[in-house]
């Protein structure tokens, strides 16, 4: 347990200077990509009602396409690439793909649900050079919504808190799809209690529709948001213009600063506008990614998306978007209802 705990203080202590190298980095210069999400596969083991990020199908990307990828992240100055899926932890060669990233010099994360986490697994990803894991938990106990439920992950997080050396960020949610608000609260403290960081986030329904939330499920939100660590990641005010129900002034930079490129390899705004603008990822250029650091994006207001926000706050203090989007978007979006109220 000492030699886990040593090795966990040098990787955090690496990935944090690699972070602040990279807020430095995206402060100084804006014709980089901050963010990359990629996907090695599509296919989930859980069929959670409100998701429509997977498919019961899919073939695993093979480890040389998504090497090719990588490097054409990296050829544009990438900072961090974080795989998604699907569920990640179904591909064959996952931990080829993060020793790419980790080669190519980009921070390399990871977004799972946990179910296929073993002491073997974790140290596998220990050995890959993985630097963070997000883990979305939506209830205490399983039901017909979800079944990411502390009950079912309780077993992996304690693994991950004796053998992972990697930063470990478990995400509680909050929306009409919860049942329980409480139980969110429950995910927080659990998470806190075995030494990761904790982030809340509003739960769109299957619809990808989003209500405000209540007062008994505002006050839920205001206090895990207040036990949550500092880091970079903690930079998330615009989640309370989400949790209220009001549209949000922000400078959307997807298809520059954010790039979400599917399992095909094509090039899109966010997981929730999938087939805009498709753009195959070797066919993308600096050009494209100058357009699109200057383009409004219509649906920017209403958008759930945390991370494109995230990397957002980089850029919203400068460079007005006066270029408008190449087409109007897909209406089909993960966002707030247009039926809201305007922010003072």
């Amino acid at each position: 347990m000492k030699r886990i705990l040593w090795r966990r203080r040098i990787r955090f202590a690496r990935t944090r200077l690699r972070e602040l190298v990279m807020i430095a980095r995206g402060l100084l210069f804006t014709r980089h990509p901050v963010l990359a999400h990629i996907i090695p596969i599509r296919r989930c083991n859980l069929t959670c009602s409100y998701c429509n990020e997977y498919d019961a199908f899919s073939k695993p990307v093979p480890v040389d396409v998504m090497s090719r990828r990588i490097d054409r992240l990296a050829s544009f100055g990438t900072s961090i690439i974080t795989i998604s899926g699907g569920e990640p932890l179904l591909h064959p060669e996952l931990e080829a793909i993060i020793r790419h990233i980790r080669k190519r010099g980009m921070i390399a994360g990871m977004i799972t649900n946990g179910y296929l986490l073993t002491p073997q697994r974790i140290e596998s990803l220990n050995q890959a050079g993985l630097e963070h894991l997000q883990i979305s938990i939506d209830n205490v106990r399983p039901d017909d919504v979800s079944k990411k439920s502390l009950k079912v992950l309780d077993q992996k997080l304690e693994l991950l808190a004796s053998y992972a050396i990697f930063q470990v960020n478990i995400n509680s949610v909050l929306g009409s799809p919860v049942r329980n608000p409480k139980d969110a609260l429950e995910v927080a403290r659990r998470a806190r209690s075995l030494g990761f960081t904790s982030t809340v986030g509003v739960l769109h329904d299957n619809n990808g529709q989003l209500q405000h939330l209540s007062e008994s499920h505002q006050k839920i939100f205001r206090e895990i948001m207040d036990m949550g660590r500092r880091s970079y990641s903690r930079f998330n005010y615009f989640q309370h213009n989400v949790s209220h129900g009001r549209v949000h002034a922000w400078r959307c930079r997807a298809g520059s600063r954010y790039l979400y490129v599917c399992e095909d390899g094509l090039v899109h705004y966010c997981s929730q506008q999938r087939g805009y603008p498709a753009i195959p990822l070797e066919r993308y250029t600096r050009e494209l990614l100058d357009h699109e650091y200057h383009t409004e994006k219509p649906c920017a207001p209403r958008c759930t998306i945390a991370c494109v926000q995230q990397v957002g706050l980089l850029d919203n203090w400068r460079d007005p978007q006066t270029r408008r989007a190449f087409e109007q978007p897909s209406g089909t979006l993960v966002q707030l209802p247009s039926a809201i109220r305007e922010e003072n």
